[in-house]
């Protein structure tokens, strides 16, 4: 019972530091302000935190899954193998067709 206190109160006080993390970052009175363009949204903002958090866990998950032994490190390295390969095609598909012509996927 004591370490899920533990663990309850580690994630807790991660969460309380991550927020500190963004807000120091994003509070102008402390002069880290980001010069966005008049597009930005907070639609595409939500979209680019989604995007992060899945990246991010695209790359974490199966790293800690192989530090705890469910999966062994080979399989963990294709795994990553994977998703770098699949990211990078996604990122080009980006690159390549959000160029803002007649037909683009930003007419959606």
């Amino acid at each position: 019972m004591a370490g899920i206190k533990a663990l309850v109160l580690l994630s807790f006080s991660g969460a309380i530091g991550l927020t500190f993390l963004m807000l120091g970052c994003a509070l102008e009175d402390y002069g880290a302000t980001y010069d966005s363009d008049a597009t930005s949204s907070a639609c595409r903002e939500l979209a680019y935190f989604f995007t992060t958090g899945i990246v991010v866990s695209a790359f974490g998950f199966p790293v800690i899954l192989a530090r705890v032994a469910v999966i062994k490190w080979g399989a963990c390295g294709l795994v990553l193998a994977g998703n770098a390969v699949i990211f990078l095609t996604i990122q080009g598909f980006f690159l390549v067709f959000g160029r803002g012509d007649d037909f683009s996927w930003e007419q959606w």
